[in-house]
């Protein structure tokens, strides 16, 4: 499967901020309704993720009821259900809502599992995940991406959520085993932290650097083997390692 909608957003973000999404510099995103958003993301579950083949309806309904457009800053919200990645600040950004729906419906969740999710970022695929599973342990080397992101999960009512500052390429020992993990950053290989972590029939999904390119990799832990399936190329941020400056 090729994404060129993520990668393409991406790229143009990089070079041209505003263009990924047909932003005006100058908009504010104000006056929509909620009405509108609400439309909006009926709009994006329809015609992004249902005709994508995304069929997993707690994921769709997951999709369809966390609001996206309060996971960005205000400046982007008119384009909160575009089909692209957004900037939130920091170098780093929200992924495309295909994206988002494809690693969610990747680890088979049925709504019992507790999940460590490697890159909180602004906190949407943590609320997305909170939806669907019994508890999410997030890591976000960023504090300041931290704490944001744990005041708006907090106010919007994301209570089986917990936000950690820490660095993401060690998981969260504490919370382990996990039924599954989700990481939104690429990385050179899998941390073998993370494997370790992974409880046996657990799976994860990652996007890792594959010479020049990004793969999207689901693994399934058995009888303490790492089983790999390749979902296809994407473009992420890479994971950064260390104590942020």
């Amino acid at each position: 499967m090729l994404f060129l909608p993520e990668t393409l957003s991406i790229l143009l973000l990089i070079v041209f901020p505003w263009a990924a999404c047909g932003f005006s510099a100058n908009g504010n995103g104000k006056g929509e309704s909620e009405a509108h958003f609400q439309a909006a993301r009926r709009q994006m579950v329809e015609e992004q993720l249902r005709q994508r083949n995304i069929r997993d309806e707690r994921v769709l309904q997951a999709m369809a009821t966390v609001p996206r457009h309060l996971f960005v800053p205000p400046a982007w919200r008119s384009q909160a259900y575009d089909d692209g990645p957004l900037p939130i600040g920091q170098e780093q950004t929200i992924s495309q809502p295909y994206i988002v729906a494809l690693m969610s419906e990747s680890l088979h969740l049925k709504g019992s599992e507790t999940v460590l999710e490697i890159g909180t970022g602004s906190g949407y695929q943590a609320a997305v995940l909170s939806v669907l599973t019994k508890k999410v342990y997030s890591i976000e080397i960023i504090p300041e991406l931290a704490e944001t992101a744990r005041e708006r999960l907090a106010t919007l009512g994301y209570k089986n959520v917990e936000v950690i500052v820490g660095d993401g390429n060690k998981g969260w020992e504490p919370g382990s085993p996990y039924d599954a993990i989700m990481v939104t950053a690429a990385a050179p290989e899998i941390p073998p932290a993370l494997i370790a972590q992974l409880a046996e029939g657990g799976q994860m999904v990652l996007p890792v650097e594959v010479g020049e390119e990004q793969h999207l990799l689901r693994l399934q832990k058995r009888d303490g083997k790492i089983i790999r399936e390749d979902l296809g190329p994407v473009r992420f941020v890479p994971l950064v390692s260390g104590p942020k400056s």
